[in-house]
């Protein structure tokens, strides 16, 4: 029997995933505003921004592996084929940023000028991209993944908000368990269930 309900492991990994995308977006945002008077504290958000960014990308691999080899529930029944190919594309491109922003960041820093060690959450070395510091156009190509990263971020948090509005669409209008299937609180998803009825 298929559950209709995403497992606890992809429950975990989506939640803790959304909220590391979020944090990284917002600390994004605000150590690229920092002076460089503040450069202790830019240097600090920095390395913490590259520490969850390397976290976010092996739990995107762990999930991923997961939804390989764990069925997630079927979408809901009479749920038309455009909504079922949206959801779909969204989640594809989720995966995409999920691997990419990391890839991304971690391009940059391997390209950097600056050469600043990353060191994850101050204790793991991460090592350069292999051969990426020793291009001629090191610098440049450091400058345009740093665009790409910005650009994407935004994207990214844009596909976020669609997919808010999508899930709260299945539970409001739709009435459906969309929503009710990936929430983390027993007790919320056992009062949803009791609106729904």
């Amino acid at each position: 029997m298929i559950s209709r309900r995403y497992s606890l492991v992809a429950i975990v990994l989506h939640w803790a995933i959304a909220i590391a995308i979020l944090g990284q977006i917002a600390l994004g945002l605000y150590m690229t505003r920092l002076t460089d008077q503040q450069i202790n504290l830019k240097f600090t958000l920095f390395q913490f921004h590259k520490s969850v960014g390397i976290t976010i990308l092996v739990l995107t691999l762990a999930r991923l592996v997961w939804r390989l080899l764990h069925r997630p529930p079927p979408p809901p029944v009479g749920q038309p084929a455009w909504e079922r190919r949206a959801a779909q594309a969204s989640h594809i491109a989720f995966y995409g940023f999920m691997i990419g922003l990391p890839l991304t960041g971690w391009i940059i820093v391997s390209t950097s000028p600056l050469d600043i060690p990353t060191v994850l959450f101050g204790v793991i070395p991460l090592p350069d991209l292999p051969g990426l510091n020793t291009l001629s156009n090191a610098a440049g190509i450091s400058a345009r993944f740093a665009e790409i990263h910005a650009v994407a971020a935004y994207i990214l948090l844009a596909t976020v908000v669609l997919h808010v509005a999508a899930a709260l669409k299945h539970h409001t209008i739709d009435r459906d368990e969309v929503l009710w299937r990936m929430l983390p609180l027993p007790l919320l998803r056992q009062r949803i269930r009791k609106e729904m009825k």
